[in-house]
């Protein structure tokens, strides 16, 4: 059994550095904002998938704004890439209010959040991107501004130190999370409506990448547009940057013009495979059929013969692989499934097909 004693943590932010690199990775890149910025939607209409979703922020807009009210404070929750930041753009666009947009890490001090909420105009949408990394004494100065639209201040120190009400503006909340099980139940019961966002269909994203590619004035054809769509793992985001290097493929290699031959050839070349899977996910699931098996392997051990951080396993590679069924969780260890040995055209164990 493999030992949890002084066991290494791996920072979160080299976890996320790593999972940037992939290309497949729904985190988000260094070149990716000013990209992302072109192509997204300013209006709600404009907005591809997410039905629900919208159809309940539409429903909560439309009475904001009949009676001249701010916005209930918006918990967006779900993977990266599925454009929780893209609605809160929307959210303002469709109010006609300003916007203003920071993240959890990047309140370090009081006096940030102080600043940033005195400040804000009427009924202005804030948006807090990775509230999850906020610190817990910012998040309980949070609780009385969402609430009451008051925020105490301390001034001075010491004995001489005294307390003030600061009054604010009423405002909108929009916060965005991946993880929100690490949200305290205090903070969450301030949000008046909350929205999960889920992972797109392949005809979703088809879309997507059609608007994209219209958008950038790169001429590519519905078998094309639904070839990348395949492959980009359920993640608007992923279908977009899939997008940006077939286009230099087939401005390089095939006229300019994406069809279908034209994505499966660039996609071949940047090694992502019919189920969205790069060298890394392949890595992984070969590791632990032909070294284990089919597993079940520790985390531990996985870990080691892949020379990989066992929280970059569980936060950047695993994630995807279990959700669309090619890699089991159980209590012994990691085990891959019928379909990953399909995948990989290797033929399944007779002890492991009974099962």
């Amino acid at each position: 059994m493999d030992s949890f004693k002084n066991k290494p943590k791996i920072d979160l932010n080299q976890a996320r550095s790593t999972e940037a690199e992939r290309l497949v990775s729904a985190g988000k890149a260094e070149d990716d904002d000013a990209f992302e910025l072109k192509l997204r939607p300013t209006r709600l209409a404009e907005f591809i998938g997410q039905e629900k979703a919208k159809e309940q922020l539409a429903i909560a807009l439309e009475a904001a704004k009949s009676r001249g009210e701010a916005l209930d404070h918006v918990l967006l929750f779900g993977p990266p890439g599925l454009g929780k930041t893209t609605l809160a753009t929307i959210i303002a666009n469709e109010l006609g209010v300003g916007y203003q947009q920071t993240s959890g890490p990047a309140l370090q001090i009081q006096g940030d959040l102080t600043a940033i909420l005195t400040n804000l105009r009427e009924r202005q949408v804030l948006f807090l991107d990775e509230i999850h990394r906020l610190q817990p004494v910012l998040e309980e100065k949070l609780y009385t501004a969402l609430e009451d639209y008051k925020l105490d201040i301390i001034i001075g120190q010491g004995p001489a130190a005294r307390t003030h009400v600061m009054e604010i503006r009423p405002f909108t909340f929009v916060a965005a999370t991946t993880r929100p099980g690490l949200l305290s139940s205090p903070l969450r019961s301030r949000f008046g409506i909350l929205l999960r966002l889920e992972f797109y269909t392949d005809d979703q994203l088809r879309f997507v990448v059609e608007r994209s590619a219209e958008v950038l004035g790169v001429p590519i054809d519905q078998d094309g547009a639904a070839e990348i769509a395949m492959r980009s793992r359920g993640t608007p985001r992923i279908a977009n940057r899939l997008l940006r290097r077939v286009r230099d493929y087939a401005q390089v290699r095939a006229k300019g013009v994406i069809d279908r031959p034209t994505a499966q050839a660039a996609l071949s070349l940047l090694e992502v495979d019919a189920h969205g899977f790069d060298e890394l996910d392949r890595r992984l699931l070969r590791t632990i059929i032909e070294k284990y098996d089919g597993g079940p392997v520790g985390l531990n051990t996985l870990a080691a013969a892949l020379a990989e951080e066992q929280d970059a396993l569980e936060e950047v590679y695993e994630p995807f692989l279990i959700q669309i069924g090619f890699l089991d969780r159980t209590p012994r260890g990691r085990v891959a499934t019928r379909l990953a040995y399909e995948h990989l055209g290797i033929e399944m164990p007779r002890k492991l097909s009974l099962f």
